[in-house]
C-alpha cells in the first residue's frame, strides 16, 4: 500500500501540477488585476526599443565609430610615379585621376608610360571621405610649384573625367598655371551620359546611403552590398527556386571581404556617393564651356576623348552622347577637340588593355597636343 502511494504516476502529477501553480504565482505580472493583458502588451512592446537601440549601439561601436576615425585622418595626395621622358617636356606635370570606386591612380598611370612624353607624371589619391575639386587644384598648384612646372595636363578615367574637368576650371581660371590639356576617357559628362542600368544602381547607392545612419561608413553594408553585385557568380539562376552554390558564395565572400572591406586601399561609401553626385550635379558641360575661352592671356586647353569604335563594347557610358557634347561645347573649326577611336577597349580600362591605349597616346594625342601648343604660342608672339 505504501508502495502504491509513492508510484512515480501519482508523484509526477503532483509535481506537475505544483510546478504550474508555483510558475503562475511568480510570473511577472500576476498580481495585477486591472487591465492585466494591456499592461502586459504595452511592457513587451517597450523591450522591443531597447533590443534595437542595444543593436544599433553595437553596430555604431563595432562597425561605424572605427571607420570614421580612419577616415577622419585621410586627405588627398598627389603621388609621383615616373619622370618627363624628355628634356623640352620637364616644365610640364600630368595628373592622372581615376573613376567611380576607385581611390588611388598610381596603378593605372602606371599602366600608361606614354604619359611620360608630356611630362612628369603624377597619380591623385582622393580623400576617402569625400572630393573637393578645390583642394585638390590647390594640391596641384602647390606639387608644380614645389617642382618649378608651370605646365598641367590633366587625365580622367570615366567619372574621373567629370573631377579633372572640374579641377582644370580651377586651374584654368582661378591660378597662374597654364593648362595644356585634358584628357577624358571614356567620361560621362552628365548623367544622360550613363547607361540606364548603372544609372539606376547609382541612384540606388544614392537612396540607401542616404537614410540608413552610417552607411557612408558601414563595412557590413558595403559587405552585403558588393556580394550582390556578385550575385552571378553564385546564384543558380537555372532551377526553380534559384538555388546557391555554397562554395562559391565562399569565394565571393572571401574576395569582397579582400578587395573591399579590409583592403584600406579602397574607395569607402562616402567617396563612391561623392564621385556619383559629381556625375549627377553634370557641372561638365560647365566645365568644358569654361575650358572653352581663354583665361588671363592664358589658351585653351586642349581636350582629348578616348572611346571605343564600338559603342557597345562600353557597357557602362553612351560614349556617343559624351562626343557629340564635346564637339558642341570645344568642337569646330577653331576646337580644340581631338576624338580619339580606339578598337580593343572597353570602358576606362587601360590596365587591361594597356598596349592600345599607350599607342593611341603616344600616336595621337601627345602630336596633338604639341601641335596646339606650339600654334597658340606662335599666335601671341
Amino acid at each position: 500500500m505504501l508502495y502504491e502511494d509513492r508510484h512515480p504516476s501519482t508523484v509526477t502529477d503532483y509535481d506537475d501540477a505544483r510546478r504550474r501553480t508555483r510558475l503562475a504565482e511568480t510570473r511577472f505580472g500576476h498580481g495585477w488585476q486591472t487591465l492585466r493583458r494591456t499592461r502586459l502588451t504595452l511592457l513587451r512592446l517597450a523591450i522591443v526599443p531597447l533590443i534595437v537601440a542595444t543593436l544599433f549601439a553595437q553596430y555604431w561601436a563595432g562597425d561605424i565609430a572605427p571607420e570614421q576615425a580612419r577616415l577622419a585622418r585621410t586627405e588627398p595626395a598627389a603621388l609621383p610615379v615616373a619622370p618627363a621622358a624628355t628634356p623640352q617636356s620637364r616644365n610640364t606635370a600630368v595628373f592622372d585621376m581615376v573613376g567611380l570606386g576607385g581611390l588611388d591612380a598610381t596603378d593605372t598611370a602606371r599602366a600608361l608610360p606614354s604619359l611620360a612624353q608630356l611630362g612628369s607624371v603624377w597619380a591623385i589619391r582622393y580623400d576617402n571621405t569625400g572630393i573637393d575639386t578645390k583642394v585638390i587644384s590647390d594640391l596641384i598648384v602647390r606639387v608644380t610649384d614645389a617642382a618649378h612646372i608651370d605646365n598641367i595636363v590633366l587625365v580622367g578615367h570615366s567619372m574621373g573625367g567629370v573631377i579633372a574637368l572640374e579641377i582644370g576650371k580651377h586651374i584654368h581660371i582661378g591660378s597662374p598655371k597654364t593648362l595644356q590639356a585634358v584628357i577624358l576617357d571614356c567620361t560621362p559628362v552628365s548623367l544622360d551620359a550613363v547607361r540606364s542600368e548603372s544609372r539606376d544602381q547609382g541612384e540606388e547607392l544614392l537612396r540607401w546611403i542616404g537614410w540608413m545612419p552610417g552607411a557612408r561608413e558601414s563595412r557590413m553594408l558595403r559587405l552585403i552590398a558588393e556580394t550582390y553585385t556578385r550575385r552571378d557568380q553564385f546564384v543558380d539562376f537555372g532551377s526553380v527556386p534559384p538555388g546557391i552554390r555554397a562554395g562559391r558564395l565562399r569565394q565571393t565572400l572571401t574576395d569582397v571581404l579582400g578587395q573591399k572591406i579590409f583592403n584600406t586601399d579602397v574607395a569607402s561609401n562616402g567617396l563612391i556617393e561623392a564621385q556619383f553626385k559629381a556625375i549627377v550635379a553634370g557641372g561638365a558641360v560647365d566645365d568644358l564651356r569654361a575650358l572653352a575661352r581663354p583665361a588671363d592671356g592664358k589658351p585653351r586647353p586642349a581636350i582629348a576623348f578616348i572611346r571605343p569604335h564600338n559603342p557597345d563594347r562600353d557597357p557602362i557610358v553612351d560614349d556617343v552622347y559624351t562626343h557629340q557634347v564635346l564637339i558642341d561645347r570645344v568642337g569646330g573649326i577653331d576646337g580644340t577637340l581631338l576624338v580619339v577611336l580606339t578598337r580593343t577597349t572597353g570602358h576606362a580600362n587601360p590596365m587591361q588593355q594597356p598596349r592600345e591605349y599607350n599607342t593611341v597616346i603616344a600616336q595621337q594625342i601627345v602630336p596633338f597636343i604639341r601641335q596646339l601648343t606650339a600654334a597658340q604660342l606662335a599666335a601671341a608672339r
